[in-house]
């Protein structure tokens, strides 16, 4: 984003250059052609800041904030291989007391053991059925949770191209622009347009919602 900034603004400086050209004071068509290249870098410039602020609130934020769930995540997946140790480790001693003589003595460890083994066994199926429920849904949600963030980006650009350009121009590169008044073969998109964490009025789920890790 930053080169595009850079070259937006060198593109402003090299237009303001040429109207200090002696020849725009010499040639008045090289003056109106350079005003209008001006005027279209200028526009442009305005276009691509605006086009960098919809990317940082439509994209960037977003991803920063569906990022920030991994780290729950990775801990959440550390604390099931936890309690898959610690229930690996009391089913050996479990198994290691059936394999010997069933005595008096055995017989005792082997129920505390056992004893032992099943708060852990319940702790180490809870954290799995919960991954096994949750890693799933955390990786479908990823087309829910960036489209709406993607509609709005590609709808501001496309609102805002053609007024860019001078009538002429943007009449000949977009025979299908009507007239600044939107798409022909579309309907104008709304005046205010929910980028970013809010409500996308375009889309009929709330997006940027996440599965809860807890």
């Amino acid at each position: 984003m930053e080169n595009s900034s850079t070259m937006s603004k060198s593109a402003v400086k090299i237009s303001l250059d040429l109207l200090s050209n002696p020849l725009c004071e010499q040639d008045q068509d090289f003056l109106n052609m350079v005003t209008a290249l001006d005027t279209a870098m200028k526009r442009m410039d305005a276009f691509n800041q605006e086009k960098v602020n919809q990317i940082q609130k439509t994209v960037i934020e977003p991803l920063k904030k569906f990022g920030s769930v991994f780290p729950s995540l990775n801990m959440a997946v550390k604390r099931r291989e936890q309690a898959l140790q610690d229930y690996r480790r009391l089913q050996a001693k479990v198994e290691k007391y059936e394999e010997k003589e069933k005595t008096g003595p055995v017989l005792a460890k082997l129920h505390q053991a056992r004893e032992e083994l099943r708060p852990v066994r319940d702790d180490f199926e809870a954290k799995n059925k919960q991954l096994l429920d949750e890693m799933p849904r955390f990786y479908n949600s990823r087309l829910d949770y960036f489209q709406p963030s993607f509609e709005s980006l590609i709808r501001a650009q496309v609102r805002r191209l053609p007024p860019l350009l001078p009538w002429r121009m943007a009449q000949h590169c977009f025979p299908w622009w009507g007239g600044g008044r939107g798409l022909r073969t579309s309907p104008a998109p709304p005046h205010t347009l929910e980028v970013g964490l809010a409500t996308f009025s375009h889309h009929p789920r709330p997006p940027h919602q996440l599965p809860s890790t807890a």
